[in-house]
């Protein structure tokens, strides 16, 4: 069986009417997937886009693929950024430790630039994690099941639970980092740096992460149709 997309339609439901290929898209889904559900056959927000070989391997796939390839590419070069930065971190945390204890001299700047520094280089990697597909999983099935069904369980967990949860933090965290901007908010140490840069990397991290998780939904849906090659495999990491 092929994958079945929905693609939602301005004109229908509460905002317009049912368009005209929508009784023939539906005859198609009755005869060609007798047991898909009724409640989804009878959508009225959505059109059912049926996989046909012939029909769906045209430009505006292929525009999509590319669009993948483009956040790829974007959050790589971010994710080596992330790399340096972990190399600075420690940098800066051993200078930290040998002014403190060897000179007897202390700064909060360089003391909060390290947590600044970890900030980024987890909300700048994690995208790029995400497409290499080494975020930790609690695995109990996942290994074990073939190439397509992981991809199956990858696009679900996509859509139902990493794009609403990047969504939502990005939009929260917008205005918290507007508030700090505008307010010139700075750290209540003495000597401490300005909050707003670190805020804004709430946004823009999450915000990269779901453009990631987009791009990751987009390989999946290819893969299924047979447009591309896509590795799955996950490697646990070392305990």
């Amino acid at each position: 069986m092929q994958l079945g997309l929905l693609v939602f339609d301005s004109s229908t439901g509460p905002f317009g009417g049912v368009p005209a290929t929508r009784t023939r898209r539906d005859s198609c889904a009755a005869a060609r997937f007798p047991g898909l559900p009724n409640w989804v056959r009878m959508q009225p927000a959505f059109a059912i886009l049926l996989i046909d070989p012939s029909r769906n391997r045209g430009p505006a796939m292929r525009a999509l693929i590319t669009m993948a390839r483009i956040i790829d590419q974007a959050n790589e070069r971010l994710g080596r950024i992330a790399v340096w930065l972990v190399l600075i971190a420690c940098v800066v945390s051993a200078g930290n430790a040998v002014s403190r204890y060897a000179l007897d001299l202390s700064s909060n700047a360089w003391l909060e630039l390290q947590w600044y520094l970890f900030t980024a280089m987890v909300l700048l990697g994690a995208p790029f994690v995400l497409s290499a597909n080494g975020h930790v999983r609690v695995d109990i099935l996942y290994g074990r099941a073939e190439p397509r069904t992981r991809a199956w369980i990858d696009l679900l967990g996509l859509v139902f639970f990493l794009l609403p949860m990047a969504a939502l933090i990005a939009f929260l965290a917008w205005p918290f980092f507007v508030e700090s901007f505008l307010g010139g908010e700075t750290s209540s140490n003495a000597g401490g740096l300005l909050r707003w840069p670190v805020k804004l990397l709430l946004p823009v991290g999450f915000g990269l992460l779901f453009l990631q998780g987009v791009a990751e939904i987009i390989k999946r849906i290819a893969y299924l149709r047979g447009m591309l090659d896509l590795d799955s495999h996950y490697e646990k990491p070392l305990q």
